[in-house]
């Protein structure tokens, strides 16, 4: 889910989760380190109380005058050990080397008296020890009880007694001067972590900045438009080597759109050289046919020499339009003029051009009186010439040729539809009828359609068609009635 949120959420969170696992982690660390100091203060607390109290049982078995026996301890310490725990503060017991209890500065009832006695297992374990003592660590109706064992000596160093201490440990000034730890540390916390969002908060800002002009220009970028360099005040060493490498792409770009362009335009005018040489080839063979038949003629018939001459002359002329005719189509689609667009009325332009054809089996097709367009107006009666044109070309086989001209008024458009009952277009050939080399007649430039599609464009329009050959044909022409 972190995934989806924001850059700049996700450095927010990603600071207070830091700063929470390094709480944790601190909190953790000082409750451990508390308590660890918790129980070596007990442990030590408890060695200096047993010092403390061996030393004066010491100085008791010194001063007494009872034998400094083991049966006559409960003598010796009959109010020695009272005085003993109430200096000491602490209670303890003594029991015999056997762990029977002889003596303690608590209240013991007789009847529990027996029950009072030292396991085995600790007695062999002060036994077995070096300096003779053992500690052990119990809970108690869930307190902390400790208590120790060892041996006291008489002043020959002679083991009489055990001495047990049983500690009660208590936490409560520990604890609380650890919650008072803890509670300033999460003060300070607090502070670090409003501090550290707020720089978070600035930061992801000053970052998400840089990124989001990024993001603007990467949207921008177009392959064959002018696309602006991306220019940051100050930017980070990443991000500057982030934009460093966008605008190396751009003049990348840049570079590439003119060799493709310059790639494009020679390839554009040898593809064209190739077909103006064709067209002009085709009309030479049968001028040089004709004047070879006119040499042969004129030679064998010398009195038919004025009816050759014409026939000849004729020949010759035809060919040298049809070559005009490819030079002037040649010239048209390679030098269009410059667009003139206004405002004017489409359903007398139209109309007008239809005329010169003077046929009768041309339709025009108009609901609206009137319609008005912004379009350049030699420009659309060229487009009409071109499609009707090939329209009469693609009927002239027909016994009933039929030709309609749809001129329709939409909301934000004009459509413009040429119908023909022609001879259509083959299947293979649809997808070439607009390319500047591309004709199915024979004495065609394969420019008409080329121009057209390129005026159309030129206004922001689409030209598209419908065709099933031997049955006719439909071009469709769409484009905005306003130059916004």
């Amino acid at each position: 889910m972190l995934k989806k949120n924001s850059l700049r959420l996700r450095i927010f969170l990603s600071m207070a989760l830091l700063m929470l696992v390094a709480f944790s982690a601190i909190a953790a660390v000082m409750v451990f380190q508390y308590r660890k100091q918790s129980a070596q203060y007990h442990q030590e607390r408890l060695i200096d109380k047993e010092n403390q109290i061996h030393t004066q049982i010491l100085h008791v078995l010194k001063q007494t005058t009872y034998p400094v026996e083991t049966s006559y301890i409960p003598l010796i310490f009959r109010q020695e050990i009272f005085n003993i725990a109430n200096i000491q503060n602490v209670n303890f017991n003594l029991f015999d080397l056997s762990g029977n209890l002889l003596k303690s500065s608590s209240v013991v009832l007789d009847s529990t008296k027996d029950s009072l006695q030292i396991p085995e297992e600790i007695l062999r374990n002060i036994a077995g020890a070096l300096d003779k003592r053992y500690a052990q660590q119990l809970e108690i109706d869930q307190r902390s009880y400790q208590e120790s064992y060892s041996y006291v000596n008489d002043p020959q160093f002679k083991p009489i007694a055990i001495l047990n201490i049983p500690n009660f440990e208590n936490d409560t000034f520990i604890e609380r001067n650890m919650e008072g730890s803890l509670y300033n540390l999460l003060m300070v916390y607090f502070i670090i972590l409003i501090v550290a969002l707020s720089l978070a908060y600035f930061m992801s800002k000053y970052i998400t900045k840089s990124l989001k002009t990024i993001e603007k220009g990467l949207e921008k970028t177009r392959l064959l438009e002018r696309n602006e360099k991306i220019i940051l005040d100050s930017p980070s060493a990443e991000i500057g080597k982030l934009v460093a490498a966008y605008n190396g792409m751009i003049d990348e770009i840049e570079r590439s759109k003119v060799q493709l362009a310059k790639s494009e335009r020679e390839q554009a005018w040898r593809e064209m050289a190739k077909q103006v040489a064709h067209e002009i080839k085709n009309p030479l063979t049968p001028m040089r046919l004709s004047v070879q038949s006119f040499q042969r003629k004129f030679s064998m018939h010398p009195q038919q020499s004025s009816e050759t001459v014409n026939e000849f002359c004729e020949s010759i002329i035809q060919q040298i339009d049809i070559m005009s005719n490819i030079a002037s189509a040649f010239s048209a689609f390679t030098n269009m003029p410059a667009k003139h667009d206004e405002h004017f009325d489409l359903v007398p332009i139209v109309k007008r051009t239809l005329d010169i054809f003077n046929s009768k089996h041309i339709d025009f097709v108009c609901q609206e009186e009137q319609i008005v367009a912004w379009f350049d107006k030699d420009q659309i009666a060229r487009v009409v010439t071109n499609l009707v044109k090939n329209a009469v070309q693609a009927t002239a086989q027909k016994a009933e040729p039929k030709i309609r001209v749809t001129l329709l008024n939409k909301d934000q458009n004009v459509e413009l539809i040429v119908t023909d009952n022609g001879t259509g277009i083959a299947q293979a050939d649809a997808d070439k009828i607009f390319e500047p080399k591309f004709t199915t007649k024979s004495s065609g430039s394969g420019l008409g359609l080329a121009i057209v599609k390129n005026i159309v464009e030129s206004h922001g329009g689409k030209i598209q068609f419908h065709s099933v050959e031997g049955q006719g044909s439909t071009f469709f022409i769409s484009f905005p009635k306003s130059d916004k």
